[in-house]
């Protein structure tokens, strides 16, 4: 698998709003990858900005926050664009979404991971369910992060991605 010229590995987080699930991701495979990785984070309709809770959730997990914000998945398109080696869904709506072809034909997976925002819960409710959401993506991470670096099938490594997902679904 082909990755950028410096070795480094990118990963393209997608969602729909670009405002949870994605970012999260995005900064914890930043702070977790030791350069290995390259995340990214996009939605298919960006929202205006991060939420201040999912923010305050990463800095109180020590994760750093600077330069996240939504942004658009034609970003990650054109031809100043990242070459992805990695695309993966975080939310069911955008993994059935019409995204473009990729350059390069990242392996494309999905990891199911329940919105935190639904419902109309009280606050304590809303903060173990993002909470929830945080671990759920802590874990899929940590498990991405002990592939191994050997060129795989690509096809395999699509499926493999797709069960960490699955994994840490519970």
């Amino acid at each position: 698998m082909a990755s950028t010229a410096s070795g480094v590995r990118n990963v393209l987080f997608l969602c729909r709003i670009n405002g949870g699930r994605s970012i999260m991701a995005e900064a914890l495979l930043n702070h977790r990858a030791g350069g290995r990785y390259r995340a990214y984070s996009a939605g298919v309709e960006p929202g205006p900005a991060i939420p201040q809770p999912v923010l305050n959730l990463l800095a109180r997990h020590g994760v750093p926050t600077g330069g996240l914000y939504p942004k658009s998945w034609k970003t990650f398109s054109g031809p100043k664009a990242p070459k992805l080696d990695f695309v993966i869904t975080t939310c069911d709506r955008s993994a059935g979404e019409s995204c473009p072809v990729w350059p390069g034909q990242p392996v494309r997976a999905h990891w199911s991971i329940d919105d935190p925002s639904t419902g109309q819960a009280d606050p304590a409710e809303r903060m173990a369910r993002l909470e929830a959401c945080y671990q759920h993506i802590s874990r899929s991470i940590d498990l991405f992060l002990t592939m191994p670096e050997i060129a795989i099938d690509r096809i395999a490594l699509g499926h493999r991605i797709d069960e960490i997902g699955a994994q840490t679904a519970a």
